[in-house]
């Protein structure tokens, strides 16, 4: 019996890390999930082929491994950190020199049995990367310049590869995250001050760089109505497919804006608005929720963390996903410009959805280890 307890105790035992597992999380993750088996069954005009079996099987595999990640110790991702980091930037260099090009886009990396898309993967190794470096950071360092320039080369190598593919909305969110990350560190708030207003100066500079495909997004932002069948038609269908389902929807099968096909890339990037068409705002309101309670799960997490590096890295990991969801959501209203973010978890995708769910196994890393003591280095 002694023996058995002293099991239940010990933080490196499996019975421990389980027993220790974010099950409530696991479930709120299940829940979303299962929105989007049943938006791609809907988009599919009610088949589990093509889209909803592939998203079933890939998430059920994926949190498998999302649990593997959580029960293996935080000290080992505090070690792989800057090899996660190199390997990501390696592989976004090959997608560079043999990435697979699709819609116009080089992101990919085709290995035969699955597409890879780098960038997604990279998001997480730069939060890693950032966390480790802010560990042991003092106040004083992070109010001198010199100790802030190494991280910000670490996030901007990679932006600029990103940059090239080119994928605008992601490196959006790569730099957003270490901004966020920069903060909880303690960086000064003159850094934010003076970085703002020369991002605010340089924006008829950056305008110029600016592909004519990304120039049209947000014109057609500004002015929907400026080309309703050509660059503004996705967000013209998007805001008459949301605005239809009324407060209770079309019901399920029945969204007429998704079945006649006016809603492009219903799957994928518009599946919000597929979803609220057919359950109304009230359906709208019950996945939002369901992805609130998760953000705040996720801040709970990095708050009992009593190492920095577990604390930055929960913080970082929310964030990013908080984004995701901030960024699909307020596009597909019509509140920012097309940016081609999924909704995590819900939208086709293996490379988004195994992004989502390596952070969430990593976060839950930090929850089960939060007492773990890290080494300075």
């Amino acid at each position: 019996m002694l023996e058995k307890r002293s099991i239940l105790h010990d933080e490196h035992s499996l019975s421990f890390k389980l027993l220790h597992m974010n099950w409530f999380l696991i479930l709120l993750l299940t829940a979303i999930a299962s929105i989007g088996f049943l938006s791609l069954y809907s988009a599919a005009n009610g088949s589990l082929s093509p889209w909803a079996s592939r998203q079933m099987m890939r998430f059920f595999v994926l949190l498998g491994g999302a649990m593997v990640i959580a029960v293996i110790d935080i000290r080992w991702w505090y070690r792989l950190a800057f090899p996660c980091y190199i390997i990501g930037f390696l592989m976004l260099f090959a997608v560079e020199v043999m990435g697979h090009v699709g819609m116009g886009a080089q992101r990919w990396i085709n290995l035969g049995i699955i597409q890879i898309q780098p960038s997604e993967l990279m998001k997480i190794a730069v939060i890693m990367v950032l966390a480790k470096y802010f560990h042991v950071a003092t106040s004083q360092e992070m109010h001198r310049l010199s100790f802030l320039i190494p991280p910000a080369i670490l996030v901007l190598l990679p932006v600029g590869l990103v940059m090239t593919q080119p994928d605008l909305g992601t490196s959006l969110m790569i730099v957003m995250c270490a901004i966020v990350m920069f903060f909880i560190a303690g960086a000064s708030i003159w850094l934010f001050i003076i970085g703002g207003a020369g991002v605010l100066a340089s924006i008829p500079v950056a305008w110029m760089f600016l592909h004519d495909y990304q120039k049209g997004r947000v014109l057609t932002f500004l002015n929907p109505d400026r080309d309703p069948f050509g660059a503004g038609y996705h967000i013209t269908q998007s805001k008459i497919a949301i605005g239809s389902g009324g407060t209770s929807g079309k019901g399920f099968l029945n969204g007429s804006q998704s079945h006649l096909n006016f809603l492009p890339e219903k799957q994928t990037d518009f599946i919000f608005t597929l979803w609220v068409e057919e359950w109304g705002l009230w359906g709208g309101l019950f996945l939002l929720a369901i992805n609130a309670l998760v953000i705040l799960y996720g801040t709970w997490i990095a708050f009992r963390c009593r190492h920095g590096f577990g604390r930055l890295l929960a913080f970082g990991l929310i964030t990013n996903y908080s984004l995701y969801v901030f960024i699909n959501i307020a596009m597909v209203m019509g509140l920012i410009p097309v940016v081609g973010v999924p909704l995590p978890l819900v939208s086709y995708g293996g490379t988004a959805m195994m992004a989502a769910l390596v952070g969430f196994g990593l976060m839950m890393s930090c929850s089960i280890h939060k007492d773990s003591k890290l080494p300075r280095m």
